[in-house]
């Protein structure tokens, strides 16, 4: 078995739409036959995955009845015990029926959104009956093309009165879930409410249970906001908000593609798994690792699991490079060049008179720092030349 072979201790995740995606797009019918959920978690624990996750009605159809839900959700709960596979996130499904064009917890039809606490309380029944512990909101009809439809702030109202009722519904029923927010920009309405990551952490704060609801960031969704994942994630583990997480490939300025883990921008790849796992020195992100990704249009059925087990491979690979390259004498050393063992503890203790004091007796030579080189360009290809596998 190869280092990069994935095992359940890795904590991969795969949605039961991603896999179970059959290459259908605005543009053409699907090009691979509709995925069993029993076949695809089966599939997913032979790839070395250790938990699948999915909305509602990935697994449950629209408008089943009480019985057919029983009897999918009781083959599917032993298909989950026979492989060793859980179910770590639960998602509702609020975008693909027609009454959520105008949104769901933000509609300004109260009908609309009653229906939309309805179907994700009872997603979240469902969720908590396999077990999940996390619960995700992606909120894509939660937007606008008319922006004269609705005052915006009145939106965010509604959002956060459903946000705080269904905190509130999990707690009455001893849920122990935790809410992961999933930002985007656009697409499929040409304006989303809360369109990136930062957006959601400000929101958060003015919910009443906001101890429970953290963010869910993807890959992709802050790439076509023209922004640094990697900051983004940053920032939400400097908040411990990070819950969960979407990892997939994204080219700038495109609409939502989806793509294999580390298919586009292997270097933004690398730093973000780096960030992840710590290498630095910075705390470990210990939650699951999902792959909210679809195999290429081009695929059947064979090509979906070596898509798969690229995702998981990858991150693996740029694992063992982050390692390398924070281990890497070089790299340590430019880096540590700009500690000063004296000035520090003045800048990260917080204020005291004595402090301030000091500081603003401090003759600093602002000529010859402003002049001194900081060696990034060598930094820079020194992590080039570990991922093009030279060194390390």
């Amino acid at each position: 078995m190869s280092s990069f072979d994935p095992t359940k201790e890795d904590r991969f995740t795969f949605g039961l739409w991603t896999v179970g995606n059959p290459g259908r797009d605005p543009f053409g019918e699907a090009v691979r036959p509709t995925l069993d959920p029993n076949h695809i978690v089966r599939k997913l624990a032979e790839c070395g995955a250790s938990g699948v996750n999915l909305h509602d009605n990935d697994l449950v159809p629209f408008g089943a009845s009480a019985s057919e839900q029983d009897r999918i959700v009781s083959e599917f709960k032993k298909t989950l015990s026979d492989t060793g596979m859980d179910v770590p996130m639960a998602t509702t499904n609020l975008f693909t029926h027609p009454v959520f064009k105008d949104g769901a917890f933000t509609s300004n039809d109260p009908k609309v959104r009653a229906f939309a606490l309805q179907k994700t309380m009872r997603a979240m029944d469902l969720g908590a009956e396999l077990g999940a512990k996390l619960y995700v909101f992606w909120g894509g009809r939660e937007g606008s093309e008319a922006d004269a439809c609705r005052d915006p702030r009145t939106a965010l109202q509604r959002m956060r009165d459903a946000m705080d009722f269904l905190c509130e519904y999990s707690k009455d029923n001893d849920y122990g879930m935790k809410f992961a927010l999933e930002a985007k920009p656009n697409e499929p309405r040409s304006e989303i409410y809360l369109p990136t990551t930062g957006h959601m952490l400000h929101f958060i704060s003015t919910l009443q249970n906001e101890e429970m609801v953290g963010v869910n960031p993807e890959v992709a969704h802050e790439v076509m906001a023209g922004l640094s994942f990697a900051h983004n994630v940053a920032q939400a583990m400097a908040a411990d908000k990070l819950f969960h997480i979407d990892l997939n490939g994204q080219k700038m300025g495109r609409y939502d593609q989806d793509l294999r883990f580390g298919s586009e921008d292997l270097k933004g790849a690398f730093l973000l798994v780096r960030l992840l796992e710590g290498t630095l020195g910075g705390k470990r992100y210990d939650g699951p690792l999902h792959f909210d990704a679809h195999a290429y249009r081009s695929e059947d059925e064979e090509g979906v699991w070596d898509f798969a087990k690229g995702c998981m491979r990858t991150y693996k690979i740029l694992h063992a490079k982050a390692l390398a390259f924070d281990a890497d004498p070089e790299v340590v050393d430019i880096i540590a060049e700009q500690n000063d063992a004296a000035i520090d503890p003045l800048l990260t203790g917080g204020y005291s008179k004595a402090a301030a004091t000091k500081l603003l007796g401090m003759d600093i030579d602002v000529d010859a720092i402003a002049v001194r080189g900081l060696r990034y360009e060598r930094l820079d290809q020194l992590l080039a030349e570990h991922l093009l596998g030279v060194r390390g």
